[in-house]
């Protein structure tokens, strides 16, 4: 799996999506959506998805600097993804 299987727009089951924390390759269940306001506009969201064992520890990690804006479950849907490591 390459950075290009999460571009925006694409198609991707919730089955290939991996937690962001670093090392963990366990399949995601959690978007935390958040931004960086010195770099981005308001309505940006650039997404980091989340399994369960570390939602809480990434949610943390982005509400300490004042990143974080929502986190929402994965949709299992086929629904489009946007991953931002």
């Amino acid at each position: 799996m390459s950075i290009f299987d999460f571009a925006a727009g694409s198609d991707v089951a919730s089955e290939t999506a991996l937690c962001s924390r670093k090392a963990c390759r366990a399949q995601a269940s959690w978007q935390l959506l958040w931004n960086n306001p010195k770099i981005h506009t308001p309505e940006r969201r650039k997404t980091w998805l989340a399994c369960a064992d570390h939602r809480d520890w990434l949610e943390d990690y982005l509400q300490t600097r004042g990143l974080w804006k929502e986190t929402l479950p994965l949709a299992g849907d086929g629904g489009s993804l946007e991953q931002d490591i």
